[in-house]
C-alpha cells in the first residue's frame, strides 16, 4: 500500500495527467459516494429518530447546526491535510477514522439503551449525537480530497462536467439515504440502523485499499509546514483577486440552508410521518440528480460567478414559496427545485477554484471555503431553531397569529415554519441580487475568463504539436 503512505508531497505544475485518469476518477467518485451515503444514512437517521421521539425542533436544529459548525472549525485542518499528503492516503485514513468512531458510538448506544439515550434531559443523547457527529465530520475530509482529484485526474476542459457528475452522485446518495433512513428508523429502530451503516462503510474501505490513485510529486517542493495552515489558506485565497468574494457569494445559499436545516425535516415529518417523509424527501432528491446531470452534460456556462448568484436568487425564491400553503405537492416541488439548483452552484464554485488556484494549494482553498460556507448555516440554524420553537410556531398557532397571516400563508399547523422559510428565502434572494452589482463579482469574472482563455490556448498548442 505504498501509494497510501502518509508522505508529504506537492505536485509539480504543468504535470501530465495519469493514463486512464478519468476512469480512476470514476472509481474514486463511486467509492466516495457510497461512503457519503453511509455517513448521511446515519446522520439522517439520528435527526429523524430524535424528532420522532421528542417532537422538539430545537433538538433537530442544534444537531444540524453542530454538524455544520464542526465542519467550519475543521475545514482548514482538512484542507491542509489534503495538500500535505497523497489524496488516497487522506481518503483511507478518513474512512478508517469514521469507521472507528461509528463503531464506538454503536457500542455506546447498545450499552446505554435507546430509552435512556432519547431523554434530552440526560447527557446520554448528547454524548451519542456528538460522537456520531465526529464520525460524520471526519468523513467530510473526503469531499475536499475528491474536489482536488478532479484537477489531478480529469482534463481541464472537462472539469465542470466532472463536478456535475459529483453533484449527480450526491443526489443519488441523498435519494437512497433519505428512503433508507426513514424506513430503517421506522421499521428497524436506531440499533439496526447503526449496524447497517457500519457494515456499508467497512465495504467502502475494502474497495478503496487496492484502488490505485497515481499522483506525481514535484522534486523541488517542500511539504506544508503547519498542520493547520490558516495563513497559507488565507494567502492562497487573497492571491487571486475576487476569490474571497467567491467564497462569500457561495455562502449565501448556506444562509438559507441554515433555516432549512432547522425546520425542513420537522415540517416534512409532521406532514407525512417519518417513513413517508423519507420517501417524499427521496422524490425531492431526484432534483439533485437532475441538476447534477444537466451540469455534467452542459457545464456551468462561460461565467460560473453569474451562475452561482442566479442560482441563489432562484433558490431563495423556491424556498420562500414552497410553504405558502400547506399543500404536499407545493412543498415537494419547492424542495425538488431547491435540490436541483445546488449542484450548479457547487460545481460553479469548484470549477472556478480548480481553474484559478494552483493544484498544490487547492486543498487549503477548498478547506477555507468549507470553513466560511459551513459557518453560515449553523449561525442561522442556531438562531432559527429556538426562535421557531419558542416564539414563531406558538404565535402562528394562536387565533391572532393565524388571522394576521392567513391572507399570505393560509391555514394549517405548519404556518410558523412557513413564515420562517418565506422570510429566509426572500432575504437570501435580495442578498444575491446585491452581490451581482458588486465590483468583486466583475473582477473575478474577468480573472476566470482570462484563465479559461489561457487554458484553451495551451490545449490548442498541445494539439498542434501532437499533429
Amino acid at each position: 500500500m505504498t501509494e497510501a503512505t502518509m508522505e508529504p508531497h506537492s505536485p509539480a505544475p504543468g504535470r501530465a495527467l495519469p493514463p486512464n485518469g478519468f476512469r480512476t476518477f470514476l472509481h474514486v467518485l463511486a467509492n466516495t459516494a457510497v461512503a457519503n451515503v453511509t455517513t448521511s444514512f446515519l446522520w439522517f437517521a439520528l435527526t429523524f429518530w430524535i424528532y420522532v421521539e421528542t417532537r422538539n425542533v430545537i433538538a433537530t436544529g442544534v444537531i444540524g447546526a453542530s454538524y455544520m459548525l464542526f465542519l467550519a472549525v475543521f475545514g482548514m485542518f482538512f484542507g491542509t491535510l489534503v495538500d500535505r499528503f497523497r489524496k488516497k492516503a487522506v481518503m483511507l485514513w478518513a474512512t478508517v477514522a469514521a469507521l472507528g468512531v461509528f463503531v464506538v458510538d454503536a457500542l455506546f448506544f447498545f450499552a446505554a439503551g435507546a430509552d435512556r439515550i432519547k431523554d434530552l434531559g440526560a447527557p446520554w443523547f448528547w454524548i451519542f449525537a456528538v460522537v456520531m457527529l465526529a464520525g460524520a465530520v471526519v468523513e467530510q475530509l473526503r469531499a475536499i480530497a475528491l474536489s482536488t482529484t478532479v484537477t489531478l485526474l480529469v482534463p481541464q476542459e472537462r472539469h465542470a462536467n466532472a463536478n456535475g457528475m459529483v453533484g449527480t452522485v450526491q443526489g443519488v446518495a441523498m435519494l437512497v439515504t433519505s428512503v433508507f433512513s426513514g424506513l430503517s428508523v421506522g421499521f428497524l429502530g436506531m440499533g439496526w440502523t447503526l449496524v447497517i451503516g457500519i457494515t456499508a462503510l467497512a465495504l467502502t474501505l475494502v474497495h478503496l485499499i487496492p484502488l490505485p490513485i497515481p499522483e506525481e510529486r514535484a522534486e523541488q517542493s517542500g511539504p506544508v509546514e503547519k498542520w493547520v495552515d490558516v495563513r497559507g489558506g488565507w494567502l492562497a485565497v487573497r492571491a487571486v483577486p475576487g476569490l474571497l468574494a467567491l467564497v462569500l457569494f457561495s455562502s449565501l445559499n448556506n444562509l438559507f440552508g441554515g433555516v432549512a436545516m432547522a425546520v425542513m425535516d420537522p415540517y416534512g415529518i409532521d406532514m407525512f410521518g417519518v417513513e413517508g417523509w423519507g420517501f417524499w424527501f427521496a422524490v425531492a432528491s431526484t432534483g439533485f440528480i437532475a441538476g447534477g446531470a444537466v451540469v455534467a452534460k452542459k457545464g456551468i456556462g462561460r461565467n460560473p460567478l453569474r451562475t452561482i448568484l442566479i442560482v441563489v436568487v432562484v433558490l431563495g425564491a423556491a424556498g420562500a414559496v414552497s410553504t405558502l400553503r400547506e399543500w404536499a405537492w407545493l412543498y415537494i416541488a419547492g424542495v425538488w427545485l431547491f435540490m436541483a439548483l445546488i449542484p450548479a452552484a457547487e460545481a460553479a464554485e469548484q470549477t472556478v477554484i480548480q481553474r484559478v488556484v494552483p493544484f498544490e494549494r487547492q486543498g487549503r482553498v477548498f478547506g477555507f471555503a468549507m470553513t466560511f460556507e459551513a459557518a453560515a448555516a449553523p449561525v442561522t440554524a442556531l438562531f432559527i431553531a429556538p426562535l421557531a420553537e419558542l416564539l414563531v410556531i406558538p404565535y402562528m398557532r394562536t387565533d391572532a397569529g393565524q388571522a394576521q397571516w392567513e391572507w399570505l400563508l393560509g391555514t394549517g399547523d405548519g404556518r410558523g415554519i412557513a413564515l420562517l422559510l418565506l422570510c429566509g428565502g426572500a432575504f437570501t434572494a435580495v442578498l444575491a441580487c446585491v452581490a451581482l452589482l458588486a465590483p468583486q463579482y466583475r473582477q473575478l469574472s474577468e480573472r476566470y475568463r482570462e484563465a479559461t482563455e489561457r487554458a484553451e490556448a495551451e490545449t490548442e498548442d498541445r494539439e498542434e504539436v501532437a499533429v
